[in-house]
Order: C-alpha cells, then structure tokens, then sequence
C-alpha cells in the first residue's frame, strides 16, 4: 500500500490577501513532492473562505502532478448534476487528479436556508447525489425519479477519466462511518485518534462486507494539524491560536503533531499502524511561517514516507 502526505488549507491562512501568496504555496507544495493539497469547504462564512471547485480549477491549471482535494464538500448544499459537471470537467482538465471528500455540511441552519435545502434531509439528499452524480459519470444517459431529484434522459460531458471519480466521506460520527461502509469509495476522518482511525476503519469494513461495498485498502485517510519546532513546548506555543478544534472530551495536542522531526515521523507511523495510509496535513502555525512550515515538511517527514 502506497503511503501518501498531501497539504490541506483552511480558509485563507496567508499574511498576503492576494492570490500571488496561494500561487506561490501551490506552487512549492508541488516542488516539494507532495501528493496532494486540499481546500475547505464554507459556502457561508463571515470569513475569507474561497469556493473549492473555483479555487481547485486555478490549482489545477498551474500544477502538473500534484492531486488536489476538498476537505470536505458539503455536498446537499448543491444541485447533484451541475456539480457532476464541474468535477467531471476538473477531473478531465488535470487528467484525473481530482479528489472530491464529501460530508454533510456544519450544524448552521443559516447555510442550509440560505442554499435552500432543509438541513433535516441532508443525510437523504447525500446519499441520492452520489448515486445520481455516479451515475452521470458512468453513463450515456440518465433517468432519475428518487425523492429530492429527477432527472429524464440526462447527458453530462465530458466525462471524468477516473471512472467514476472516487466518493471519500468525512466524518467520525456512527452516521458517517454506515454511509462510507454503506455507498463510500473511501474515509478522509479529521479528530480522531489512532485508535478511533481503527476501530473506525473495522467498523466501516464490517458495513461495506454487508453492503457488498468494495473499499480498497488504501482508501483510508487522516486529516490533523501538525508544527514542527526544535521542542514539542515551542511547537504547542507555535500553535495554541491555529488549531481548529471541535472536540470538549480531549486535548487538542493528543490529535496533533506538534515537535522534532521524529515526533512527526512518530505520529503518522500510529496512523500507519492504525490502518491508515492518506494523509493531510494543516500547518499550524502563524501566517508568516506558513512557507517554513510546508518546506519542513516536505524535505524532512515526507521522504520517509513516500
């Protein structure tokens, strides 16, 4: 199984308000050898948060290797056909580099009423845009009569050369884990410890044989901030004000990577060991280290990996 280290970026991190400094991030992340760079996903957001399917275009055009992802798309939040088009078109563009996670949204009801989508049909709405976004990729022609959309005699082109594109779903919630063993291609889960990362991963692997669901090895993945720093102490400092943070039952340390090199190495090989092998990685860190932060990790934890 091929372990591989992508960047992830959460709304706008840079000292710069001009996309010259997302260019030049981009740009080093691909120099550097990583796998992959994600974009979050806030259709509604007081702060500066871009769209990802825009944003992930531009990368696109300026990248040649490096995949590109969204971590995650709050898929019930669109309209299943025209969003197939986008990705089949951003997919073919970049030759198959595309790797659209999806989830449900945040708790907001202001986002769901602002999309015109009552947040009370988000799980039902999410699991018949995959069928019908699969759909439109695989096939000529498509007639739909489900319970949020039809579609008669459809036709979407280009098509994406991964056929289909592959479907990771987000989210460590018992909800989450029977949609990804029930209809995933794949699990990108953010806050979660390696031992919530494995028995997630044997919970999703029971549901999946029930469902007949293929889910390949390799399709587990791991979202967690990390510093690197001379001592663990520096690093916490470093990162106090830059890590994310849902959980009240744990520490935020326990779900980070925040040290020397090694503690970096150390906390990815208990993913590893979990049953994980994708991983993202949010530099936490102030906007002006950000540039330091991704070459650290690029010359001194990734090659042990890749």
């Amino acid at each position: 199984m091929s372990i591989r280290i992508g960047m992830g970026l959460f709304g706008w991190p840079f000292t710069r308000p001009e996309p010259q400094a997302l260019w030049d991030y981009v740009d080093e992340t691909e120099r550097l050898g990583l796998d992959s760079i994600w974009l979050t996903d806030r259709i509604v957001s007081p702060e500066f948060s871009m769209d990802p399917m825009v944003a992930l275009s531009f990368i696109a055009a300026r990248t040649k290797k490096l995949k590109f992802g969204t971590s995650v798309l709050a898929l019930p939040l669109r309209n299943p056909t025209v969003l197939a088009k986008e990705i089949a078109t951003l997919d073919f563009l970049a030759n198959g580099r595309a790797l659209p996670a999806i989830g449900l949204g945040t708790e907001d009801e202001r986002e769901y009423e602002a999309c015109g989508v009552p947040k009370s049909e988000r799980g039902s709405r999410t699991d018949e845009m995959m069928e019908v976004m699969r759909r439109l990729w695989l096939e000529d022609e498509v007639t739909h009569h489900g319970k949020h959309y039809t579609l008669n005699r459809v036709s979407v082109q280009p098509k994406p050369v991964q056929k289909p594109v592959p479907l990771w779903i987000g989210g460590r919630s018992e909800a989450a884990l029977r949609r990804t063993g029930r209809i995933g291609d794949g699990w990108l889960v953010s806050q979660a410890t390696p031992e919530e990362v494995r028995s997630g991963i044997e919970r999703i692997k029971a549901i999946a044989d029930e469902h007949g669901n293929n889910i390949e090895d390799d399709h587990y993945g791991v979202l967690f901030n990390y510093c690197i720093a001379d001592t663990r102490e520096k690093a916490q400092r470093l990162a106090a004000d830059y890590m994310p943070f849902r959980r009240t039952d744990i520490a935020p340390e326990a779900l980070a990577a925040l040290g020397a090199q090694d503690i970096i190495n150390a906390r990815i090989q208990e993913y590893v060991d979990a049953g994980a092998t994708k991983f993202v990685l949010r530099s936490a860190c102030p906007p002006d280290m950000l540039m330091e932060q991704l070459r650290l990790l690029g010359e001194s934890v990734v090659p042990a990996f890749h």
